[in-house]
């Protein structure tokens, strides 16, 4: 019998090592050699300290501030318990969440021009998407610019610059990294000044 159950235990020993160890490190080592930054997490700093992650979206509260995407990650942007909160299209509770967020936006941003965009009033698969769709930013663009007393016009500059277009042309959406665009908001456009 001991026969029998070498190879499996052989098999089981060999298959971890080349999977539990060897492949990882392999692919950490070349990832780390290729794309040393977004291997380290792409982590952004900001007058010698880190401020947060290029890929891990973070609440931004105040009216001199682009608020981000909803997040049903844990307790807000939880990358522990990353996840959508899985309610249905037809779920009451998403219903009457979707709705309370509208009627908050609505109420942060009266000079918001139009229907409130849809990424503003509903959280990511992942709960922690770092992005915003031009649209919402143009629709807190107004808030932005009175809180920091400064014309809409030089804000929306910003948002323009700060844009980012489709992924090799065709991938994907354009989309603003919040974190980067209030960055640089208080970097130009600083509050109170």
């Amino acid at each position: 019998m001991l026969n029998e159950l070498r190879p499996a235990f052989v098999l089981v020993l060999v298959m971890t090592v080349l999977t539990g160890l060897v492949y990882p490190l392999a692919v950490t080592g070349i990832a780390q050699a290729v794309f040393p930054r977004q291997a380290a997490g792409s982590l952004i700093e900001k007058d010698g300290r880190i401020v947060g992650s290029a890929l891990i979206g973070q609440s931004f509260a105040g009216e001199a501030y682009f608020h981000p995407r909803p997040s049903a990650a844990g307790t807000g942007y939880d990358a522990a318990n990353s996840g959508a909160d899985n309610r249905g299209p037809t779920s009451a509770a998403l219903i009457g969440a979707v709705t309370d967020r509208i009627a908050r936006l609505r109420a942060d941003n009266p000079r918001g021009a139009g229907p409130v965009p849809a990424d503003l009033a509903t959280a990511s698969g992942s709960g922690l998407d770092p992005h915003i769709s031009p649209a919402a930013a143009a629709f807190q663009i107004e808030r932005v610019a009175d809180a920091r007393h400064v014309p809409a016009a030089q804000v929306r500059t910003l948002v323009e610059e700060h844009t980012e277009g489709r992924t090799l042309g065709l991938l994907g959406e354009p989309r603003i990294n919040v974190l980067l665009l209030n960055l640089a908001l208080d970097e130009r456009l600083p509050v109170g000044r």
